[in-house]
Order: structure tokens, then sequence, then C-alpha cells
């Protein structure tokens, strides 16, 4: 996404960014891209959320998810190779439903619902340090506050330990690294990175190689449809960032070949990572367990309680330490790389112009940064399963069933033309994506706080725009 030099306001369709961009990412970077992408603390934190709403039918949650993710991966293949440039959803969205008209309602939409839903993302970062950093300071379990206080719109219960403090501060720190022009972060994270997946591996050789009674998971009775919906979406939150290459598409080397592949390649290796990661678990630390009201550490830092099992206090402490490092790392990328898409919005005259606004010596956006990283501070003050549903439900409703329809509409309109991804047995899966995503969204067991959420920000969005548009003389009022 850059500045076109045609938008005068009109809604003219923003310039392809990869006539500036060196194409030099091949298919063996785009597949570490996006396994790097997706591998982050989300296992680590969300294993027992997943235990959670399956029970011994947890692994089936990882499988579904991975299904899922195949599907809708087949449509972000074909966006990402009809409309190989860089900006992901913001640029199909506007080419999808037309850049004069709908397409710039909706992008603008999705950068507004990503103003709120990328610190819902970097706040559950946040969140799953301070869960590991209460495994080595207990202490930090401890609430500040007497009792819970509760946001009476959305019914939804905020957090008053030391922990959720200690988040807090993650974000505002985060922010501050970031805001002074701190880049050894940004590298370091990258290899932190890669200490994640060799986290992993070492997760799953110590659990498959100390077989024990808890094995075999599979044989349970779930009692609510509800149930799968919620593991649903805990593999939706794990599994996201198989699409992390179609915001690069502008600078890969062979779209129509190596986009596809980087997708489908990325999903398949997830999977059976967190599959194995999974069964490696669980035949440490028996299902019952995640149950008991006593076992804390075990619903919020289970895998170093499953370390410091098999090896001693040394190897739970040193895991925990190496989540929590990494963690921040992940807060602090995902802050960095998210504040950039407003700033890019704005600067296609399809945001608020003090978006982007950059800093007069260091060059980054100053008001895009702020912001989010303000809200990723308050929104810290929420549980983790909160934070995971409420980026997950928005996304859907904003990102996923928005360009899924828009796909099968487009390519109706273009009748025979040929596509540079046949996507197989089209349009079979993209109805199947629509259709588990409705599901995630239909079959909620705790309410639909996370559904009014994202419904505020639909008509808080929609008017901002109409006010915005009216004011300047915009589609629909021109």
């Amino acid at each position: 996404m850059r500045r076109t030099t045609a938008d005068d306001g009109t809604g003219a369709e923003p310039q392809a960014a990869s006539s500036t961009l060196v194409r030099g990412i091949g298919l063996t970077t785009a597949v570490n891209l996006n396994v790097l992408n997706m591998i982050g603390v989300g296992p680590f934190i969300t294993l027992p959320l997943m235990v959670a709403a399956l029970g011994r039918l947890a692994i089936l949650g990882w499988i579904l998810g991975a299904a899922l993710a195949l599907c809708d991966g087949m449509i972000w293949a074909e966006l990402g190779t009809r409309f190989p440039d860089s900006g992901g959803s913001y640029l199909y969205l506007n080419r999808l439903y037309g850049p004069a008209k709908w397409g710039r309602l909706l992008s603008f939409l999705y950068i507004w619902q990503l103003t709120f839903s990328a610190p819902l993302s970097t706040a559950s970062g946040a969140v799953g340090l301070s869960q590991y950093a209460a495994y080595l300071f207990p202490g930090l379990n401890a609430p500040w506050l007497g009792r819970a206080p509760h946001l009476r719109a959305f019914h939804v219960p905020v957090a008053t330990s030391w922990a959720s403090l200690l988040a807090m501060f993650a974000c505002a720190l985060a922010t501050f690294l970031i805001y002074t022009g701190i880049r050894t972060v940004s590298r370091i994270s990258r290899v932190l990175s890669v200490g994640v997946l060799a986290a992993v591996l070492w997760v799953i050789v110590s659990g498959l190689t100390h077989l024990g009674t808890a094995l075999p998971q599979f044989h349970a009775h779930v009692h609510h449809v509800s149930s799968f919906s919620a593991g649903l979406l805990i593999a939706i939150y794990n599994y996201g960032g198989y699409y992390n290459i179609c915001f690069l598409g502008g600078e890969v080397r062979d779209p129509r070949r190596i986009i596809p592949r980087a997708i489908f390649w990325s999903i398949l290796i997830v999977a059976a990572l967190y599959v194995f990661m999974n069964v490696s678990v669980l035949n440490v630390i028996p299902v019952r367990e995640f149950a008991q009201s006593s076992a804390i550490f075990t619903r919020t830092s289970v895998v170093a309680v499953m370390m410091q099992r098999l090896y001693g206090a040394w190897a739970g402490k040193a895991m925990a330490v190496l989540i929590v490092w990494t963690a921040f790392a992940s807060v602090f990328a995902v802050l960095l790389g998210y504040s950039r898409v407003p700033y890019a919005a704005a600067l296609d005259r399809n945001y608020f112009s003090s978006f982007a606004s950059v800093h007069r010596t260091k060059r980054f956006p100053t008001v895009s940064l702020v912001v989010m990283g303000g809200i990723s501070v308050l929104f810290c003050l929420f549980r983790l399963q909160e934070l995971i549903s409420a980026l997950i439900i928005t996304r859907i409703v904003f990102q996923f069933l928005l360009q899924g329809i828009g796909l099968i509409a487009f390519r109706k309109h273009l009748g025979g033309e040929p596509n540079p991804f046949r996507m197989p047995w089209y349009p079979v899966p993209a109805l199947l994506a629509i259709a588990g995503f409705l599901f995630v969204l239909s079959h909620r067991s705790n309410g639909y706080a996370e559904i009014e959420f994202a419904g505020l920000l639909l008509l808080s969005g929609l008017l901002i725009y109409l006010v915005r548009s009216g004011v300047r003389h915009e589609w629909p009022f021109r």
C-alpha cells in the first residue's frame, strides 16, 4: 500500500505496489515467513483453552482448524495470485467490491476494525507473557482489587491481578521502544522466533519420549456443539498467519506459483507441529488436571509445568523464561508491523489524515503507533479467552467472510476469464470456509459479547465513513 498519484479523494484505485518493490522472495523464504508468523506464543498459552473446550478431543480441534485454514487458504491463494501486490486484505476488498464505491467503504471498515483488532492480538501476547511470568513469580496472581469489575455493556469481567498490570507494562514498554527508534529488539525477535520453533520441538520430543498412561486421548464425548465452535475459534487464532505472504505479494518472485504453495505448505507443517505438541503435553499431563480449580499453572503455564515434571524445576523455569522473552518480542513485532497499516491507508486518503503523520527525524508513523499501543494497554485488562474471541470474531466479520463472498461474486462477474490460480473443486472450498466461519459465529456458548463488539465496530465505522464522505463529497454523496 502506498500513496497513489491519482487519488484526489474520489475513490480512485490505488496504484500497484509491485511497480516499485523488488520481487525477491522465493518459496523457501515465503514458507519460513508464514511458519514463523503462525508459531508464536499462541500454542503455549492456548492449549489449555483447547483442552477446556474439547477435553480429550482437543487433537480433533487442531485437525478441524487445519482443514478450515486450508479451505480459506485457497481463497487467499486465488486473491494473492489475482492481485499480486502488497497490501493483503485492504487491497483485496478494494478490488473485489470496486475501488470507487463499495470497495472503498469495505477497505475503510477493514482498517477501522484493524485499529482495534490488532491491539487485541498484541494484548493477547502480553497476557500470555504475564501468565508465564506468574509461574516464575506466583505473587503476580494476587489481585490488586478486591472484586473484579465488569463492563456492563458486554458483561465481560476485567482482570485485576498484578499479572494484568505486568501485561499492560509490556505493551507500554514495546510502544516506548518503537517510538524511541530502538530496532535491536526487532532483530532479536526474528532470532527468538526460531527459538520458539526450537521450544515447540523440545516439547514434542520430550513428550513422545516419555510415554505414560495418559494416551490414547481420542475416546471422549462432547455434549455441546458449542464446544467444537470454541475449539475451532482457538485453532483459527493459532493458525493465523498462513496468509502472511499475501501482504508481501508485491515482493514475491513468482506469485502464481509461490503464494499458493507457501500457504499450503505452511499450514501442513504447523498443523503437524500442533498435533504432536498436543499429544506430547497430554501424554504428560492428564486431561482431568485441566479441570481442577487448584491447578492454576496447568491452566495458564502448561508447558512450563510439563517440563518441570519431566526434568525438574530448572527446566520449567527455563521454559517459562524463554516464553516470556519470546512473548515480549512477539508483542514488539506485532505492534511494529500493524502500526504501519492505518498509516498506509491514510496515505491513500482512505483513513484519518492524522494517521499519516510521521516522526520528523526517525520517519515512523507516530499517531498510528501511539493509538494502537494505547489501545493494547487497555485491552490487557481482559482475560485471554475474551481477547482471543473478540479478535477472531472481529476478523471473521470484517475480513474472512467478506473475502470469501467477494471472491465468489467476483468470479461470477468475470465469467470464463482464466484464473491465475485455479481453486480445486471450486466453489466447494470457498463455501466450506464461509460455512466454517459462520459456524463459529452462530454457536457461542458464553453469550455474544464478541459479536456485540464487532457490531459496535461495524456501526461506528459505517457512521464515521458516511460523515467523512459527506464532508468530502465522496461516494455515496457525490
